[in-house]
């Protein structure tokens, strides 16, 4: 369940990925699997392919994709959240959420 952002933000992340961009949604989050970690930031492309190339371009597994139509996303947390959010230029999602 995502908590912290609004149903505009999320609807325009909807939009982002059913056009086929790679987008990004970061949101407070928890999950007991990973208690140490209390955001996520979804990255989303309609375009698996896409996707793919995104995850090995990233250094990620293309593997732990979440093929869930029609928001088919990538869940990124701990250092490597706060590494690409910096690579993309999206200081606004980690000072939003204190991410260091």
């Amino acid at each position: 369940m995502a908590f912290g952002i609004s149903k505009q933000e999320l609807q325009q992340w909807k939009q982002q990925v059913a056009r086929g961009d790679i987008a990004f949604l970061t949101h407070y989050w928890y999950d007991k699997r990973f208690p140490q970690f209390n955001t996520v930031t979804k990255v989303g492309c309609s375009d698996i392919r896409r996707l793919e190339d995104w995850c090995l371009s990233n250094g990620l597994n293309p593997e732990y994709i979440h093929h869930r139509l029609p928001y088919p996303h990538f869940d990124l947390i701990g250092p490597k959240q706060t590494e690409l959010l910096h690579k993309y230029e999206l200081e606004d999602h980690i000072t939003r959420f204190g991410l260091t």
